[in-house]
């Protein structure tokens, strides 16, 4: 069996370890200047925790915003909690950090962008079935132009 060095996991762990380290920032600190997060993450992830009716509002992914309020920044190992205003209804929410689709920072056009299995699988599936044959491509390119103003 060959082994080979998975980059892509390396890499999504790589960008969730930069968001710890942002967020852990913001909650010493609080949010510098104009940053803030558009933060969109996978509502039906296990260890995902939200108010009922924000899961039935939006079942299968939700975009937050961190801006001007928030409360009870939490940061740990393997996500973050805060509380955040929707419309007058103060409500926690539990993230988990491997449940973040992508993580924007408008303000100094930063964003991250995590590509899961399944948004591989329907790549290949759009183009013709990958063969042992067909070689693979040295690196993959993302574009972050779509976060810019």
């Amino acid at each position: 069996m060959s082994r080979t060095i998975d980059y892509g996991n390396l890499m999504h762990k790589a960008m969730r370890g930069l968001i710890q380290e942002v967020l852990g920032e913001v909650r010493d600190h609080g949010l510098p200047g104009a940053h803030h997060f558009f933060i969109t993450f996978d509502t039906t992830h296990a260890d995902a925790r939200l108010a009922d009716w924000l899961k039935e509002r939006y079942p299968t992914e939700m975009t937050v915003v961190m801006q001007h309020w928030y409360d009870d920044l939490e940061v740990g190992a393997d996500g973050f909690g805060v509380t955040l205003n929707f419309g007058d209804a103060p409500e926690h929410l539990w993230v988990p950090y491997d449940a973040i689709q992508t993580f924007v920072d408008p303000s100094v056009e930063f964003g991250l962008r995590f590509e899961t299995q399944e948004d591989e699988s329907e790549i290949e599936d759009a183009d013709e079935p990958a063969s042992e044959e067909q070689p693979k491509p040295d690196a993959e390119i993302v574009s972050l132009d779509k976060f810019r103003k």
